[in-house]
């Protein structure tokens, strides 16, 4: 059991996991090393999304972690070169709340992580928004612009549900939420 694992929150599930790109066996470090330095580093590296956080783990003796609530993710940046659009690696910085900025290089796929981070924050967004008392007299919170038509809301909430970013309890205060202000 890795180190996401062994860090999961009471009802918190990883919906999307990356790890360092194949092309850290091409560094001089690995070269040097007959790869032995590229095997530890991508053994022991940890990229991961849950339905809460975003938790990078890198390192086996020396570790670097970063642990940010999706709440607090401001931004994430990606930077590919031509090699790494051609084969599918790039650099992420991670953009926090309050200045926190953490740059992470030679990452598989950093644009199916940084989808995945969106995502995990827009159904942290619809789970919060079901969970929010009603405002006045027993009327619904107001909607954000652009979420009026209630087939649509059900709709992506159902696609969530089914993607693994919400339980089936959320969906089911989300539905309830929707169907209860028409």
């Amino acid at each position: 059991m890795g180190y996401v694992e062994n860090n999961l929150l009471k009802n918190e599930r990883v919906t999307y996991r990356t790890h360092l790109h194949w092309g850290v066996f091409l560094h001089w470090k690995s070269l040097l090393t007959l790869t032995i330095w590229a095997w530890i580093q991508r053994a022991t590296s940890e990229f991961a999304v849950t339905n809460r956080r975003v938790i990078v783990k890198l390192g086996l003796v020396q570790r670097h972690t970063l642990d940010l609530n999706l709440q607090k993710v401001e931004s994430i940046g990606v930077d590919q070169g031509f090699w790494g659009r051609l084969l599918g690696f790039g650099s992420l910085e991670v953009i926090g709340t309050g200045g926190t900025r953490e740059l992470f290089h030679a990452i598989a796929e950093p644009l199916t992580f940084r989808h995945a981070v969106q995502e995990a924050t827009a159904a942290l967004g619809e789970v919060q928004a079901a969970q929010a008392t009603p405002t006045t007299l027993g009327n619904p919170a107001p909607q954000p612009a652009g979420t009026d038509d209630p087939v649509a809301r059900l709709q992506k909430a159902r696609a969530m549900l089914e993607s693994g970013l919400i339980t089936p309890q959320e969906f089911e205060q989300i539905r309830t939420r929707i169907l209860g202000a028409m």
